[in-house]
């Protein structure tokens, strides 16, 4: 597994409207003890991250998340950037740094929201 798979899969798990395939989206990029961080939410393991990710994408129907740079990584560290996207273009961006397991997928995830 890449990091650009494992980055792949977290963009797509926060565009992911079925909830069950979003849970093995969030499985697929995640640790079972993974954690997710911003100023606005918190979730840990992989139930709680897709419940989040849920509860998010209630809060801004028909909104998208795109990759907007990266990921750039280094030993157990990587970042992205990432645009949120409506009908109109984007509403808010911002920057998630991770820590990498062993096995390839995200043990931690903490989010920097930029607005637009």
């Amino acid at each position: 597994m890449t990091i650009t798979s494992v980055v792949d899969t977290y963009i797509a798990a926060w565009n992911e409207g079925d909830a069950e395939r979003r849970r093995a989206l969030v499985g697929g990029a995640w640790t079972e003890d993974g954690t997710y961080l911003d100023p606005l939410m918190q979730g840990s393991g992989p139930d709680q991250i897709a419940a989040m990710i849920g509860a998010a994408q209630a809060q801004f129907p028909g909104h998208r998340f795109e990759l907007s740079f990266g990921p750039d990584a280094h030993n157990d560290v990587v970042r992205f950037a990432w645009t949120l996207t409506a009908g109109n273009g984007p509403v808010a961006r911002g920057t998630d740094f991770a820590t990498v397991a062993e096995d390839g997928r995200l043990r931690s995830v903490t989010g920097f929201l930029e607005t637009v």
